[in-house]
């Protein structure tokens, strides 16, 4: 499943990960593979006799298509190399972000698609890396056919913005001519609102239109018409503002969405392309200590949350990622922070239809100044934000991104790398700030970079300081750096348990002991004044690489409220009581 909402009425889609696939282990030398017939999107390390695969493999199927294809990858982990007919049609690395390959002039009849995935840890990946969560391996989310024409909408962004009281919606069309002579025709943008009908009386009233960089705008019949003219084998950005008129706002409490639709018309007025997405009416801001919503105060009681489950690895269904948010919201959460990566894109459509708010973060989790010296370290890491903004621009219940998790912020190379991945951030998306989770304890140097400063705490796990005390040391410490006067969010906080283990003794890993500790914890930080929010670590138990087995009981994260199975612990009663009176 790509999406929960139809993305296209004219181009044809069809999902190749709804039958199955061939899949094939490429062990080492002298080793035999391992042959089976696999559903996708999976991960292997759920097939039997790959639970701890870890290395290189193949998944094949064929499909039957012609003349211009789009593939579309929404996750492979986390290395990816694509063949169509045994010819390499594209490459990529990072689990958790999509990539498309084009495939031009593809001959009518039965063609092999080959995926070969390498999860491997190796000097080539800076990002994946043995770690406290596990990188699975295979085809992890959807994969997609498009049969595309001679020209077709790359992607549609939505900048919502309110002005004298009015809403505009800035929408940025990517266009692309995959044959060489010219294409002239229109663009044709309706805005609606979800769950409508696709067009007519559904449509806005569109008040007003504006364009840069190109002429022809008009208004006919509730949609913005623009001309479009492309040169051969030529790409270019649409820029419209237009005027909405009456609309829903989108917030946690009423989440509503609107459908923008980019339909190409060809010279005949025929539609020949299209491409179909959903935002809300919302806008996000900074003033003083506080990050606001539509000009009101948020305030976040959030989980942290992987992708993992005993089941389906990081490859969780639709079923199970809705299961998960109807915990979160029955404890009371407004918010999930999406550790330490992009999510699959049917979460976010998910929080976006709830009204979930999202903390969403490129991925790095704990990489020290030498780690994050690996040549490639930078590149992958602007990669992943690229592919991410790109990607997920549109959900509403995104209001702040995040970068590098727990890395070297207290150095000088460090700080270089903050500013050059925030500043990429700001450069692709000027609607919604930035943030970074950090662990430096009164050392981190970066606090002038971010828009809101962030802080992972554990009092009383891993060490036995009061909370109020220490948070107060940390809080009044921040104020005298650049991060002063700035809004302040607790992104985790929490203590470890191992389901079943109850003891009066209140013993650490006890279910006793978690409850207790997270209750003094967030007692106190959302008593603290200044402070945001706060994010518990976090909503379920997960999986780590195999190496962190003497750090970890059951070489699980254990600090989970709910066990990997989503079954509560004590813990979760305490949560629900405190984020509910909150």
């Amino acid at each position: 499943m790509l999406r929960i909402f139809a993305t296209h009425r004219v181009r044809l889609q069809t999902e190749l990960s709804s039958c199955l696939w061939d899949f094939t282990t490429m062990p080492e030398e002298g080793a035999e593979p391992v042959r089976m017939k696999v559903t996708v999107p999976s991960c292997w390390e759920n097939y039997p006799g790959t639970r701890t695969y870890r290395g290189r493999a193949c998944y094949e199927r064929s499909f039957r298509a012609s003349g211009n294809i789009r593939l579309e990858f929404k996750g492979v982990s986390h290395t990816a190399e694509v063949f169509v007919d045994g010819e390499s049609v594209g490459t990529h690395y990072n689990a958790y972000t999509p990539f498309s390959s084009v495939i031009r002039n593809l001959a009518p009849g039965i063609h092999r698609l080959k995926v070969c995935v390498d999860n491997s840890f190796n000097s080539r990946s800076a990002l994946h890396v043995e770690n406290d969560y596990q990188t699975y391996g295979g085809i992890t989310r959807a994969v997609a056919l498009e049969e595309l024409g001679n020209v077709y909408v790359t992607g549609v962004h939505v900048t919502p913005e309110k002005r004298e009281g009015q809403w505009r919606a800035r929408v940025e069309v990517g266009v692309r001519n995959l044959e060489t002579q010219p294409f002239c025709g229109q663009l044709r943008l309706t805005i609606a609102k979800a769950g409508t009908e696709e067009s007519g009386g559904a449509a806005l009233a569109v008040e007003d239109v504006s364009q840069v960089g190109a002429a022809g705008r008009s208004v006919d019949g509730g949609a913005a018409v623009c001309l479009l003219e492309l040169a051969g084998d030529g790409e270019k950005t649409l820029c419209v503002d237009i005027c909405c008129g009456e609309v829903g706002e989108w917030n946690p409490e009423t989440p509503v969405l609107y459908e923008v639709s980019a339909v190409i018309c060809d010279g005949q007025g025929k539609a020949v392309d299209d491409l179909v997405d959903r935002f809300g009416f919302r806008e996000i801001t900074v003033r003083g200590k506080d990050i606001l919503m539509n000009g009101r105060k948020l305030w976040i009681k959030g989980f942290c949350r992987h992708e993992d489950h005993p089941q389906f690895g990081c490859a969780l269904p639709l079923a199970a990622m809705q299961q998960d948010l109807l915990l979160m919201r029955d404890m009371g959460a407004n918010s999930v922070r999406t550790s330490h990566y992009p999510n699959d894109e049917i979460f976010l459509d998910l929080c976006d239809e709830t009204g979930v708010l999202v903390w969403e973060e490129n991925h790095a989790r704990g990489l020290s100044e030498e780690a994050m010296r690996n040549p490639n370290f930078e590149r992958q890491c602007e990669d992943c934000i690229r592919e991410m903004i790109g990607a997920h621009y549109n959900h509403p219940s995104i209001y702040i991104w995040g970068i590098l998790n727990e890395c070297a912020s207290h150095t000088e190379y460090g700080k270089g790398c903050y500013e050059r991945q925030l500043s990429l951030i700001r450069s692709l998306d000027r609607s919604r700030p930035r943030s970074f989770a950090s662990c430096q304890f009164k050392t981190d140097i970066c606090f002038g970079l971010a828009d809101v400063v962030s802080y992972n705490i554990y009092p009383l796990w891993y060490h036995d300081t009061p909370v109020e005390e220490y948070l107060r040391d940390l809080y009044d410490w921040v104020q005298q750096t650049e991060g002063a006067g700035k809004p302040f969010l607790i992104t985790e906080v929490g203590a470890g348990a191992v389901y079943g283990y109850r003891t009066p003794e209140k013993v650490k890993w006890s279910e006793e002991y978690q409850a207790d500790a997270l209750e003094k914890q967030l007692k106190a930080i959302l008593a603290k004044e200044g402070v945001s929010g706060v994010y518990v670590w976090q909503f379920c138990d997960c999986r780590v690489c195999d190496s962190w087995f003497h750090v970890r009981p059951r070489t699980m994260n254990n600090k989970g409220i709910v066990d990997e199975y989503r079954r509560p612990k004590l813990s979760y009663a305490a949560v629900r009581d405190i984020f509910r009176e909150c």
